[in-house]
């Protein structure tokens, strides 16, 4: 399975990434929000955070938002108007992208370093906020060197299952597709955009489906089989 392949293009969140996404409903965004220096009463940023989520989230499955995904400040344009200035909207976005980023265990940092000592390595990674809290967490978890290549959906506003992403990340890396093997948990994002793009494609996170090479319960357990 992994003889002919070079290089593995692997998902983030539930694949290496954990606690993501902690926009429920019990969340209390005002707490890092008025340690950033936001202004908004209690009330009204909680509000705003979770129609932004619910805006993005129901944008998210849509093919018409495929390869135009919107960004978090453009969902905050729509949803407030011209009420807020420059500085107050780049709070909302930081205290949205603080609680959509998740935490790097130590166990999958060291199986991203050793998956590197024998492929190269890419990441095809779909976020709502600006990349920089991701980047600054994969140096801190010292992976950030470990990607030959990376592609954030918020750079481009190309998401899964769209091909684009993919194909964007094996330009970078000059490898063709018959290299590659996609790693990733979700069937209809990882798996799809990898069958879309012509791509193997193994699941983990206990994640199953006929179309991938195989299934795994962990990046951890892949790590230990190859």
């Amino acid at each position: 399975m992994f003889s002919e392949k070079t290089a593995l293009l692997l998902d983030m969140n539930s694949t290496f990434m954990f606690g993501e996404d902690r926009f429920s409903d019990a969340e209390d965004f005002s707490l890092y929000y008025s340690k950033i220096g936001g202004t908004l009463a209690h009330g009204e940023i909680n509000r705003i955070i979770r129609s932004v989520y619910k805006y993005l989230d129901a944008r998210y499955p849509d093919e018409n938002f495929r390869h135009n995904f919107p960004s978090v400040e453009t969902a905050i344009h729509e949803l407030t108007g011209a009420q807020l200035g420059k500085d107050e909207i780049k709070k909302i976005v930081e205290t949205f992208a603080f609680h959509e980023l998740g935490y790097i265990p130590k166990d999958y940092a060291a199986a991203l370093h050793t998956l590197r000592q024998r492929f190269t390595l890419a990441a095809v990674i779909d976020i709502w906020s600006p990349k920089t809290a991701w980047l600054e967490t994969f140096d801190r978890a010292g992976i950030a060197h470990l990607f030959s290549a990376m592609s954030f959906s918020s750079d481009h506003g190309m998401v899964k299952p769209s091909p684009k992403s993919f194909e964007l990340v094996l330009n970078q890396l000059g490898i063709s597709k018959a290299a590659a093997i996609v790693i990733g948990d979700s069937p209809r994002r990882d798996l799809g955009g990898a069958n879309n793009a012509g791509i193997d494609c193994i699941l983990v996170g206990g994640a199953e489906h006929p179309h991938a090479l195989q299934s795994f319960s962990n990046l951890l357990e892949l790590c230990e089989k190859i």
